[in-house]
C-alpha cells in the first residue's frame, strides 16, 4: 500500500481494550494500603473509584469490551489516521519508513479522551455527580473536562502551579467545559496549604496536584477521584491506540521494526505500546519498544524500582514501580505532562524484564525535533509528544548510517496549538537542560517509604 494515510472505518475500531495483565510473565507487586502495609482490597479503592473500574484494575481477562455508550463517542475522531511521514523521510534522507499514530486528531487534541470518557461513563453509571482530578499540561485536564460534559457531570481540576501559569488556553479550554480550574497549590486542600505555608512560590507538581485531588474526593460522598495515568485501566482504556496501529501497519502492509512513544506516567506510552507485546510474548516478534522521558525528570532511566507513593502527602496507595521519590519537585520543564515522579506499575514491570527500552532527552534536543517535524508535516507536536519525534528522528539516522531500510512508528499523542509559548522560548534561544543532579536525585530517594 503506498497511501500516506493509513486509515480505518468506524466498522474497524476496535470493540474490545487489550489487557496486558493476561500476558506478562510475572505481574507487579501489589498495591499496598497507606496505613496498613498490605495490600490493597477492593473496599478500601471504593470511595474513590467506581467498581467496574475496580474490576479492571485487578482483571487478568485478556480482552475487556468497550461498551455501546464509549464507542458512541469514540466515533467522533476515531478511528484515528495513522501517517506516514514522507517529508521527514526525505529531509533526513533516510531509507527508514516512518508512521506516526495522530491522537491529535481528538477534540482535546490529545490520547488523554481515550480514558477520559470511558472514566466519566463508569463514574455516571455508578450515580457519581462530580469528579475530581489534577493536570499537568493540562491535556488531561481538558479531556475530563470535556467527558464530565458529555455525561452531565461537574469537574474541578486542580492543575500545577508552573503549567497553570504557562498554558493559559489549556486552562480556557477546561472552563469552557465547564469545569473548575484551580492552580496547584491552592489553598483549597490541607495538602496545598502546607506546600504553600513552607513555600509561596512552590511551582507545584504532579504529585501535590494528586493529592489535592484525592483529599478533594474524600471530603464529598457525591465526588469521585479520576486519573490521567498509571493505573492498570488507565493504561487498558488506551490501549485502543495500538490496537488501531497494529490494524493500520498491517493494511499497509508493514511491521514495525521500532515503536516509539513519549513516557511520564505511562498512560500514553502504554496504550500504544502493550499491543505490540502480545505480539513479541506469543509471536516472537522482534520489535523494539522505546520509551523516551525528559532528563529533567528520570523516572526510568535513573529512578529506583521501589515501593512509593503516588502522591506527595501520602494518601494513595503505595505502588511498586520506578520512583524519583514522592517529594521530588521537578524543573519547569515545558513538558508539563511528563513531570511525574512515577511510572505505571505495569510498564515498570515491562521494563525490568527487558520488553522495553527507556531513554531520556534534554528539552533543546526535543524542541529542535519538533521544529523539524513541523516544518516537514505540517503538524505542531505538544512538548510532550515532542520526546517521540526525537527519538524517531534519531533513530531514522541510525538506519541512515546503517543502511537499513527499517520501520519506524511513534505515538503522535497530542498536538502544540496551546504551547506556542514554549516554542517561542526555543526560538529566542531561551530554552534550557535541566540535568538532575545526582546528590539531588540521592536526596529525594532517601526519603522512600520503609516497606
Amino acid at each position: 500500500m503506498d497511501e500516506t494515510k493509513i486509515l480505518l472505518s468506524e466498522a474497524e475500531m476496535p470493540e474490545v481494550w487489550y489487557n496486558v495483565q493476561a500476558d506478562l510473565p510475572n505481574l507487579p507487586k501489589p498495591p499496598l494500603h497507606p496505613g496498613t502495609k498490605q495490600p490493597v482490597r477492593p473496599e478500601d479503592l471504593a470511595p474513590l473509584f467506581p467498581m467496574e473500574l475496580i474490576r479492571q484494575e485487578a482483571s487478568t481477562e485478556k480482552w475487556i469490551p468497550i461498551p455501546d455508550e464509549i464507542r458512541e463517542i469514540y466515533r467522533l475522531w476515531r478511528p484515528t489516521p495513522l501517517i506516514r511521514a514522507r517529508r521527514l523521510e526525505k529531509a533526513l534522507d533516510t531509507p527508514a519508513r516512518i508512521y506516526f499514530k495522530y491522537e491529535g486528531a481528538s477534540p482535546a487534541g490529545s490520547h488523554k479522551l481515550n480514558t477520559a470518557v470511558a472514566q466519566a461513563y463508569y463514574n455516571k453509571a455508578e450515580g457519581i455527580k462530580r469528579l475530581a482530578t489534577e493536570t499537568g499540561a493540562g491535556q488531561w485536564g481538558s479531556a475530563l473536562a470535556m467527558a464530565c460534559r458529555f455525561f452531565g457531570l461537574d469537574c474541578t481540576v486542580y492543575m500545577v502551579k508552573v503549567s497553570y501559569q504557562q498554558k493559559p488556553y489549556r486552562r480556557s479550554l477546561m472552563q469552557i467545559f465547564g469545569a473548575e480550574v484551580l492552580a496547584s497549590p491552592s489553598d483549597r486542600t490541607e495538602a496545598g496549604r502546607r506546600v504553600l505555608a513552607a513555600d509561596p512560590d512552590s511551582p507545584g507538581s504532579l504529585g501535590l496536584a494528586i493529592s489535592e485531588a484525592v483529599e478533594d474526593a474524600r471530603q464529598r460522598p457525591d465526588t469521585n477521584y479520576a486519573l490521567g495515568s498509571v493505573l492498570n485501566h488507565v493504561l487498558l482504556h488506551q490501549t485502543i491506540i495500538g490496537l488501531e496501529t497494529k490494524a493500520q501497519l498491517a493494511k499497509a502492509g508493514e511491521q514495525a521494526d521500532i515503536a516509539i512513544g513519549c513516557c511520564g506516567g505511562g498512560s500514553n506510552f502504554s496504550g500504544f505500546a502493550f499491543p505490540f507485546l502480545d505480539e513479541i510474548i506469543h509471536r516472537g516478534a522482534k520489535t523494539r519498544l522505546i520509551a523516551v522521558e525528559p532528563s529533567a525528570c528520570p523516572t526510568l532511566t535513573r529512578g529506583k524500582l521501589a515501593y512509593d507513593f503516588g502522591d506527595m502527602a501520602g494518601l494513595t496507595p503505595l505502588i511498586y514501580m520506578y520512583t524519583l521519590g514522592k517529594d521530588f519537585m521537578p524543573p519547569g520543564i515545558h513538558a508539563g505532562g511528563l513531570r511525574y515522579h512515577g511510572d505505571a506499575p505495569l510498564l515498570c514491570q515491562a521494563i525490568s524484564e527487558g520488553f522495553i527500552e527507556p531513554v531520556a532527552y534534554g528539552q533543546r534536543k526535543v524542541f529542535e525535533s519538533a521544529v523539524l517535524f513541523a516544518r516537514n508535516e505540517g503538524i505542531v507536536p505538544a512538548p510532550e509528544t515532542a520526546h517521540a519525534v526525537a527519538c524517531a528522528v534519531d533513530q531514522a539516522l541510525a538506519c541512515r548510517e546503517a543502511g537499513e531500510a527499517k520501520t519506524i512508528v511513534f505515538a503522535f499523542s497530542g498536538h502544540g496549538h496551546f504551547d506556542l509559548g514554549a516554542y517561542d522560548n526555543y526560538l529566542a534561544g531561551e530554552l534550557v537542560d535541566y540535568p538532575l543532579p545526582e546528590e539531588e536525585l540521592q536526596r529525594s530517594l532517601a526519603g522512600l517509604p520503609q516497606v
